[in-house]
């Protein structure tokens, strides 16, 4: 059995595609996996389960998401490998001037192609820095997340795919949960 990490983008949030976190994980071993954990109410769950490639895993979730809740919801899905790749790439971290407390992942469910980098970069407030990788957007915004331009709308519009946005904190305990499950 594997471990792995799904986030699922928008659910739960002003009242909007509410999913209770008890039926979410009966969603998920009404699949087969494992060892379903959920953490906060906002749609990050670690499960086991066979050894899949992560889109494949991503598309089954979503379908199941969509029969139980009735409703389309973007589901991100990676192994404890690439959670770690992404937390360990973090180069704000390296960073002591930085408070983690204003550090933010954007995963992505494909790498952005072709973007106009300046664009992007046009909308940072005061002190907002923006690093995109392959598959995650790195993001410090010390004035707060929920004031900063870079949102993920914002994000998913200029780079052309999907994602979902956890702070650091979140991001790290995800990993903390798969290491103990694992």
């Amino acid at each position: 059995m594997i471990t792995y990490i799904s986030l699922l983008r928008g659910i739960n949030v002003s009242g909007q595609k509410l999913i209770k976190m008890d039926a979410l994980r009966k969603s998920y071993e009404n699949l087969d996996f494992h060892n379903v954990t959920t953490y906060l109410q906002s749609g990050n769950v670690i499960f086991t389960g066979k050894d899949t490639r992560p889109d494949e895993l991503a598309q089954t979730i979503t379908r199941q998401i969509e029969k139980d809740f009735c409703f389309d919801v973007l589901v991100i899905v990676l192994s404890i490998d690439k959670l770690k790749q992404i937390i360990d790439s973090n180069p704000f971290v390296k960073n002591n001037n930085k408070d983690k407390n204003f550090l933010h992942v954007t995963f992505l469910s494909s790498k952005p192609l072709k973007f106009d980098l300046n664009s992007i970069e046009e909308k940072k407030l005061n002190g907002d820095e923006i690093i995109i990788s392959d598959n995650a957007v790195y993001l410090y915004c010390p004035n707060g997340y929920g004031k900063s331009k870079l949102s993920n709308s914002f994000l998913e519009i200029k780079l052309k795919v999907g994602g979902t946005t956890r702070n650091w904190k979140t991001t790290n305990q995800l990993l903390k949960i798969a290491q103990q499950i694992r």
